[in-house]
């Protein structure tokens, strides 16, 4: 049997039963005692098969308290496109130029912006960027004639979220560092985004069961009622 580490014994809270979710937020928030400020995690498990196309689950949500993170956004783009990239706060902009370096092994970024005009060149990336999630797409809106909005979104708490095999879809949602109000607003933003999804195919309960946790702490599990999902 593993050995408990001081952490591990000093975690309160019941784990195993349902909660309101601004209760499991207060567990969260109240186990997260890292020397660092923990990143807070929501995993819905949906009830999709996603190895059908009509139960594909993918989207974009604006936290409206932001992720607490500095989101690294790269932009293909040129001329006019690329100076509005800029201008909006982009890292990185280019054209073949930014396409060679990331050809070359350059990852230094944790979001992708196209102009429609780039895809036929961001399309040779598709072996690199797909398998990480980084590959642009006009669903999620990193596919745009609009290259300045997408990355005041991506900076400022746009969050992409993609069912995986096993019908879960999860991401970050703040830090611990957030307000109780702050990340309720969060949690049902995310929540409420995953609903409006819900593909054609999904039948019965379609939100199963929700767990919040934080980088270092155990999981709570969210009653989903207490969302209204």
């Amino acid at each position: 049997m593993a050995k408990q580490t001081k952490r591990t014994k000093a975690w309160s809270g019941d784990t195993v039963a349902l909660m309101p979710f601004t209760d499991a937020i207060a567990a969260v928030k109240s186990n997260a005692t890292a020397k660092f400020d923990e990143s807070i995690e929501i995993a819905v498990n949906l009830g999709v098969d996603p190895r059908h196309a009509d139960q594909q689950v993918r989207g974009v949500v604006n936290l409206p308290s932001g992720t607490g993170r500095d989101v690294r956004v790269a932009v293909f783009a040129k001329d006019a496109k690329a100076a509005e990239a800029l201008a909006a706060g982009a890292d990185i902009v280019g054209a073949e130029d930014l396409y060679e370096k990331i050809n070359g092994g350059f990852m230094d970024f944790d979001r992708v912006i196209a102009s429609p005009d780039m895809m036929a060149l961001v399309g040779r990336l598709g072996k690199v960027l797909g398998p990480r999630g980084l590959m642009p797409n006009p669903k999620v809106g990193t596919v745009t004639p609009n290259v300045a909005q997408a990355v005041k979104d991506a900076k400022g708490g746009a969050v992409e979220f993609r069912v995986e095999k096993a019908g879960i879809a999860h991401g970050g949602i703040g830090k611990a560092s957030f307000t109780q109000e702050a990340l309720e607003a969060n949690v049902k933003a995310y929540v409420d985004a995953l609903q409006r999804a819900r593909p054609s195919g999904a039948k019965g309960t379609y939100v199963k069961r929700i767990t919040l946790s934080s980088t270092m702490g155990p999981g709570f599990k969210i009653d989903p009622a207490s969302l209204n999902a």
